[in-house]
């Protein structure tokens, strides 16, 4: 293995005092390479809770995956190959085992590592394994590229991978311009609302598709081709084989959510939305829920409803949590045991919403949507927030923060339920 592979790098944890609502942070890294985590949808703590996953350019050697112990602050380098593939990282659920695409002889592989092996022999000094803890599950084929990420089902036996026939010229660059341009172009207010639409149309062109890799076997197999670019794949994490992906537009779609079943039955539009809402950001929040923004930052959004959605993937039903003043929310995330949901605003600050009352609470803020959204997750006992913020940093880089659910609003009564705003 590389000299760097299991490495253990020292604690960068700190802490401040936000400024606005009081409520103290912890920065978990601060290194001046970034350390963004994985996206929203995916998991982000390793099976023991201990853990938390996310990938840097530290060392010069492009891109490679890290853990972080959210309490000590011991920081472990899990890859040091000038092929690992970091824009896709899936921990298993009820296992520490990570699974990642790699470069390497000029074909692309899935990749399983042990994380334990790695873990113990970092905290014992003995950096690196005579033999690397890891499987090359198969060669991914030549003809498809990425498109959406790829997720692993609920109970570990398949990967679902995104893919389509070729790259669109809004993704070729590097991640940070794109990000940029993406950006600028979605939250332009003097945009018309025809204009948008033809850029998303471009944007949005497949035929794109999901392809199940059986994590045993290797064997790839079609669940299903659509005739859209595919994105955002993602599981359901309670209910194996139950997949939600999304037309990808890098903005509002003509209909953003789908989902379908790992055989490719069911293939079905997840909340059919009206031409005049603009729907993204959609994550698994229960077994039986997906939550998602209906958009309101630009002027021709604001006179519909909007704000955080929660839908019944049983029955459709939808209900909105609320909405937040201004230019509106813009990612969110439930918490496992259904009390909260967390949300971001493109101010960067952190809001969380009471489920029993709709009550929104401000926790942190001032999280500069540079060079990447704030992206906010639960921990896994539904106590923290995770985030990714370029605060610190003023937009050059992100640093992984943690902010607890402040104990006054856990302890509150719920009160009635007020109409989301």
């Amino acid at each position: 293995m590389s000299p760097n592979t299991g490495v253990r790098h020292p604690s960068e944890t700190s802490s401040y005092t936000d400024p606005v609502t009081g409520v103290e942070v912890t920065v978990l890294t601060s290194h001046p390479a970034g350390s963004p985590k994985p996206y929203q949808t995916h998991q982000t703590w390793t099976a023991d809770g201990e853990w938390i996953l996310f990938r840097s350019d530290r060392d010069g050697n492009g891109s490679q995956v890290f853990l972080v112990h959210e309490q000590r602050g011991d920081i472990v380098q899990l890859t040091d190959d000038p092929g690992t593939d970091t824009d896709s990282l899936n921990l298993v659920r009820d296992s520490n085992l990570l699974y990642y695409k790699r470069s390497r002889d000029g074909r692309r592989e899935l990749v399983e590592l042990r994380l334990d092996p790695l873990i113990e022999n970092a905290l014992a000094g003995r950096p690196g394994l005579a033999t690397p803890p890891e499987r090359v599950v198969c060669v991914l084929p030549e003809e498809l590229r990425d498109a959406g990420g790829f997720a692993v089902d609920a109970d570990g036996s398949a990967a679902y991978w995104g893919v389509g026939w070729e790259q669109p010229d809004w993704a070729k660059g590097s991640e940070r311009s794109v990000r940029t341009a993406v950006d600028s172009a979605n939250t332009d207010p003097t945009e018309q609302r025809e204009a948008a639409r033809r850029r998303f149309e471009e944007a949005g062109r497949g035929p794109g598709g999901i392809r199940r890799i059986d994590l045993a076997t290797g064997e790839v197999t079609t669940v299903i081709d659509v005739d859209f670019r595919m994105g955002h794949v993602q599981v359901n994490p309670w209910v194996p084989g139950e997949i939600i992906y999304c037309h990808e537009t890098t903005g509002d779609a003509p209909q953003r959510i789908w989902a379908v079943r790992a055989d490719g039955s069911g293939n079905r539009p997840l909340y059919r939305e009206t031409p005049d809402e603009w729907v993204t950001h959609e994550t698994v929040s229960a077994p039986d829920e997906l939550m998602f923004n209906v958009m309101a930052h630009l002027p021709y959004l604001g006179t519909k409803p909007s704000g955080v959605a929660v839908l019944d993937l049983r029955t459709d039903e939808m209900r909105l949590l609320g909405q937040s003043p201004g230019q509106g929310f813009w990612h969110c995330n439930g918490s496992p045991d259904g009390r909260w949901a967390v949300v971001d605003d493109f101010h960067g600050d952190i809001t969380l919403i009471d489920r029993r009352s709709l009550e929104q609470t401000v926790i942190t803020t001032g999280h500069v949507m540079k060079p990447d959204h704030t992206h906010p997750i639960f921990s896994p006992d539904s106590r923290r927030v995770l985030i990714q913020s370029g605060r610190l940093s003023e937009g050059r880089s992100l640093d992984l923060m943690v902010v607890e659910v402040p104990p006054a609003l856990v302890d509150r009564e719920p009160a009635l339920p007020q109409p989301p705003r």
